[in-house]
């Protein structure tokens, strides 16, 4: 089984309105990581750029405006993919586990693939995406109501993760976060 442990960046909320500046992930095949990634990309050029949405994840609008054009971006994930998985095979597809991702990062994923012309994003990914957030909510049901907020970093400490609060928001760090918080609560080991 393929999972991909993933996390975007964006220049706001709005998948209609905002873009994606950075998508970073781990691959997992039959619970082994096998190569990460971290790519960061130029926003679509049509893209809303919001301060606050930079600010959170400490970089500028001169920084990301620098980074590589988002179809070449788009080439290099999908020469990774390809490794892994074959789109013309119908199962032959990886699952997308991230924190909160059905709600916001499968959503600005799928508009990104779109808006660098590729049509087949069901064809790498399997539709039911596996949501780390609704596997931490029943896990720690028993102490929700007493936790300040369900964000990741409050997850992850609250199950004895050590966490680097400086490196909050850089998405290849909050993979890690989410695959350590899916790996206790779904009962399997927690190193990355």
């Amino acid at each position: 089984m393929i999972k991909i442990f993933y996390d975007v960046e964006t220049t706001g909320v709005k998948p209609t309105k905002h873009s994606i500046h950075q998508i970073a992930g781990g691959i997992e095949v039959d619970d082994l990581v096998v190569e990460q990634f971290n790519f960061k990309v130029r926003p679509h050029p049509k893209a809303k750029i919001e301060q606050q949405a930079l600010t959170v994840c400490g970089v500028t609008e001169e920084q990301i405006l620098a980074y590589p054009p988002m179809e070449e971006v788009h080439a290099e994930l999908i020469d990774l993919l390809s490794k892994y998985i074959d789109r013309f095979d119908k199962n032959s597809k990886a699952y997308l586990v991230g924190y909160n991702n059905r709600k916001f990062d499968d959503i600005f994923l799928r508009a990104w693939f779109e808006q660098c012309g590729n049509k087949f994003f069901g064809s790498w990914f399997w539709s039911d995406s596996l949501d780390v957030i609704c596997f931490a909510s029943e896990y720690l049901a028993d102490r929700r109501t007493k936790m300040p907020s369900f964000k990741l970093h409050r997850v992850a400490k609250t199950l004895g993760i050590e966490v680097d609060e400086t490196r909050l928001h850089d998405a290849l760090y909050d993979v890690i976060l989410t695959r350590q918080v899916y790996r206790i609560v779904t009962g399997r080991e927690k190193d990355f």
